[in-house]
């Protein structure tokens, strides 16, 4: 019996739409990631891009658990000496809610050039609207 390896042309991308309404930011992120990398399909190969795409609506209200929200930092580095600077999820949910299911998701993808192509399928929006209604998105169980 041979194994089949997928390639680019084998399959064909669908549309999935995530509420992260009251959803565990660790829970909701795992999922996303797999939908992202094609681990959800049974043609899934390591080294090919099968994923999906994924909308995330309603990013400024998913939860965290503990004291994260206040307790969490997040850091940025400019490059030059003393220029690290730290910036809050609360603070950062305030400012650009995307990012942190954006940071979660990023660092469950693989750092190298395909994971850089499966990101740009992640499309995040901080209210419950979204321009993607002509792909149809099907809601992500």
């Amino acid at each position: 019996m041979k194994t089949t390896l997928a390639t680019k042309s084998d399959h064909t991308k669908s549309w999935y739409v995530v509420d992260a309404a009251n959803e565990t930011l660790g829970r909701i992120s795992v999922k996303i990631a797999n939908v992202l990398r094609g681990r959800h399909k049974p043609t899934y190969t390591p080294h090919a891009d099968t994923g999906d795409f994924v909308v995330v609506i309603n990013a400024e209200k998913i939860k965290v658990s503990g004291k994260k929200n206040s307790d969490k930092n997040y850091m940025f580095y400019s490059g030059w000496m003393g220029g690290e600077s730290y910036v809050s999820m609360s603070d950062m949910r305030a400012k650009k809610p995307e990012f942190i299911i954006e940071h979660a998701v990023k660092g469950m993808l693989p750092r190298n050039k395909l994971g850089r192509a499966m990101i740009k399928k992640l499309k995040i929006h901080a209210g419950a609207e979204h321009p993607y209604e002509a792909q149809q998105p099907k809601p992500l169980v």
